[in-house]
């Protein structure tokens, strides 16, 4: 059936009662429209190509309802004629022409494989997960404060999403955030760690590139030069028995600023790295990969002795079992690791503002309106790592050189001297960390008999 194509005519098309019908446009060739049963009016284009007839649909007709997606007679006009415009150019066999039926099948195979592999495609939680296991626990000694930054970071706000639709202001938000919450220099270890990942996305053939191309760190890379002075030392050594953490927490810090130690390396000590008064740091710990060999003075065995009578009180082991573990444990009981760095920073952090609580357990408010805030510490801000600087910078004052301290450090050699200056200084490191624990021992008991006091502790020991 033709009939002229008019608003009036279309809307007076009525649905058959047994079957779907079709009309087609007078003067229009191959424009027409399908009744169905249920009253939807469908606009279509039918024509031939190398002698097969091929139909496209092209819209619904415009109801009372106004569905989406439907059109007037204008629109399905114009479609009508667009497409009219191609199947011209296809039968002239321009260069250009394209087959409207045939290209709109192509887009729906193409687009049916790209949300195959999308579905397919790794979300950043996934992408997190190969990270840690493919890269980070395999080349990066500090792969759990890696996975730490991004459970804590990343996970939770993008795990779902597709790693692919991960854009640079995503990431730009996020470090954002992390900012405006008063902490830049997590904010930019999690964009080191963020970068990282998705540049091993890239390397993988995960991801074509990745968001954080052109991005630099969000905030200012602040160099530390935190030195404790001696009042500084005594109030935070006596305040320790006070602050708001677990003991084994007080031993760690310290042991820290008793042996000069990374935090992280004291924090992961295992009885295993203990051989009388000598602490071995194995290379896979230590952050230069260089095994190092720490000696452990009076004080320093006493601190560990007690962490480990600490661990079998809390932990019930028997008199006669000899203990064999780590000496600072998680406290989960069933968790056999040691307690994290992070746990130390984020220790300190808070009794340095712990808020201060009124009798009826409600927070008090001062006079600017915010929440007081008690320095349990009673000094001003510092880190765990600054109690390792302020042993060495103690040292230096003492008149030990240089080289020793490095030693004690574990800092790696510089130049050549790398090469020819195999040494190790073990006996210039005992005497040296033997001289600050006396001096450490009259700041902190205020005593004048400084070496009365350590012969307490200390006996002579030969160099092993």
């Amino acid at each position: 059936m033709q009939v002229k194509f008019d608003d009036a005519t279309i809307r007076n098309l009525e649905p058959a009662k047994q079957t779907d019908y079709v009309c087609m446009a007078k003067g229009e060739p191959g424009f027409g429209i399908r009744v169905l049963q249920t009253g939807t009016m469908t606009f279509f284009y039918q024509y031939k190509v190398d002698g097969q007839r091929r139909t496209m649909t092209l819209c619904n007709y415009v109801t009372a309802s106004k569905k989406g997606g439907e059109k007037s007679l204008k629109d399905a006009r114009e479609l009508y004629h667009s497409e009219l415009v191609k199947v011209k150019a296809l039968r002239r066999w321009s260069s250009d022409a394209v087959d409207p039926v045939a290209e709109k099948k192509r887009q729906q195979v193409k687009r049916i494989a790209e949300e195959a592999a999308r579905s397919q495609a790794d979300t950043v939680a996934e992408l997190c997960k190969e990270y840690i296991e493919r890269h980070a626990m395999k080349f990066k000694r500090s792969w759990k404060e890696d996975e730490r930054i991004l459970n804590k970071e990343i996970v939770p706000a993008w795990g779902k999403r597709k790693a692919a639709d991960i854009v640079k202001r995503d990431v730009l938000r996020a470090l954002e955030s992390i900012i405006d919450r008063g902490s830049p220099g997590q904010a930019n270890n999690s964009f080191q760690v963020i970068r990282k990942m998705f540049n091993f996305a890239v390397e993988r053939d995960i991801l074509p590139f990745s968001p954080c191309n052109g991005l630099k760190l969000p905030a200012p890379k602040k160099t530390r030069d935190r030195v404790f002075t001696e009042q500084e030392i005594k109030a935070f050594w006596n305040n320790l028995l006070t602050c708001a953490m677990s003991n084994e927490l007080r031993f760690a810090l310290k042991l820290i600023l008793i042996t000069a130690q990374r935090p992280g390396e004291v924090i992961g000590m295992h009885t295993n790295e203990i051989n009388g008064n000598w602490w071995t740091i194995s290379a896979d710990r230590a952050k230069n990969g260089k095994t190092h060999r720490v000696p452990l003075s009076g004080l320093a065995v006493e601190i560990i002795q007690q962490a480990i009578e600490h661990v079998r009180t809390i932990r019930e082991i028997p008199t006669d079992v000899e203990y064999s573990g780590y000496i600072f444990p998680c406290p989960h009981l069933k968790k056999t690791e040691s307690i994290t760095r992070h746990a130390l920073a984020v220790a300190v952090g808070r009794n340095l503002e712990w808020p201060v609580i009124d009798d009826k357990g409600k927070p008090v408010i001062g006079t600017d309106g915010n929440q007081t805030m008690n320095n349990r510490f009673s000094i001003d801000h510092f880190t765990p790592h600054d109690l390792r600087r302020t042993a060495a910078t103690f040292m230096a004052q003492s008149g030990e050189m240089d080289e020793v301290i490095d030693a004690v450090l574990n800092h790696a050699k510089q130049g050549v001297i790398k090469v020819y200056n195999q040494y190790r200084y073990d006996k210039e490191k005992q005497m040296a960390l033997e001289k600050w624990e006396r001096k450490l021992l009259s700041i902190v008991t205020e005593s004048q008999k400084k070496d009365n006091v350590v012969n307490i502790h200390v006996g002579k020991r030969k160099a092993a």
